[in-house]
């Protein structure tokens, strides 16, 4: 029950949220619907803690809870931007994809996966949450980058209604949108290079043909085209901006649909 009252909380902040978005964001709405989701945070990561606790197992193994815990880095990173003033109104982005992420794994059931993998012990706990690490600053830069094209819309159309006045400014945007993809890349960089060294190490092979693998690549390339797309002339900050949407989207599309066709078949995370 503890996960649907996670869910509850995120639900209720995210409904803050758009009140806040519907009176321009004025007033203390956006630190009220910021500290919902922060309570939100803390009763998830308890909840994790008992899972760990009760089945011996962390988070990181199930396909429920490596969602459920997916969805609370995320929503850690939402945590992070509160040094950033306006910048953590990016929590009516960020909220959904926590909640959709919280909803699937609630729906599944937390049950233990009882899995024995080869990749586990200190490597696989560093490697699994840098991994996750990188996921988060690239939700970070994905919720800047999508205000950052509705800001900037605005602006161009001249439309200075409830929108503009709750959307920060296109600096700080801007801002967190570089920051979370020059984290989420080193962290996912990081990662990669623990998984590899492991593999090499005890299979002496980087088991390139491994689906899990190759969407790893694939992602980070996606990383690097997404910080490199600031790169150049022109309008190199809604460039970011729209390539963090478009990679973070595809990214965890191809994330949920890699984890369900690994454990419907039976395989290890």
């Amino acid at each position: 029950m503890i996960h649907v009252f996670v869910l509850l909380l995120y639900i209720g902040s995210l409904i803050l949220w758009f009140n806040s978005l519907l009176t321009g964001g004025r007033g203390r709405g956006p630190h009220i619907a910021f500290g919902m989701a922060a309570v939100g945070v803390l009763v998830h990561a308890v909840a994790l803690v008992l899972f760990t606790v009760s089945y011996g197992e962390l988070p990181l193994i199930g396909l429920a809870s490596s969602l459920s815990t997916l969805a609370l880095v995320i929503g850690i990173g939402l945590l992070a931007t509160l040094g950033m003033g306006e910048g953590l109104r990016v929590g009516i982005v960020i909220i959904p994809v926590v909640i959709v992420l919280q909803g699937i794994a609630v729906s599944i059931g937390f049950e233990p996966s009882y899995r024995t993998l080869d990749f586990q012990g200190v490597w696989f706990v560093f490697h699994v949450t840098l991994a996750f690490l990188g996921l988060c600053g690239f939700a970070v830069a994905f919720a800047a980058g999508l205000l950052y094209l509705v800001q900037f819309r605005e602006l161009n159309s001249k439309r200075l209604g409830r929108i503009f006045q709750f959307t920060p400014p296109l600096a700080t945007l801007d801002r967190l949108v570089r920051t979370g993809l020059v984290i989420g890349l080193t962290a996912f960089t990081i990662a990669l290079a623990l998984g590899w060294a492991w593999t090499v190490s005890f299979r002496n092979s980087l088991d390139h043909t491994n689906p899990k693998v190759i969407w790893a690549v694939l992602s980070w390339i996606i990383f690097v085209l997404a910080l490199g797309s600031r790169a150049g002339g022109g309008l190199k900050e809604r460039r970011s901006a729209l390539m963090a949407v478009i990679g973070f989207t595809l990214v965890i599309l191809s994330y949920l649909i890699l984890q369900l066709i690994s454990f419907s078949g039976g395989s290890s995370l």
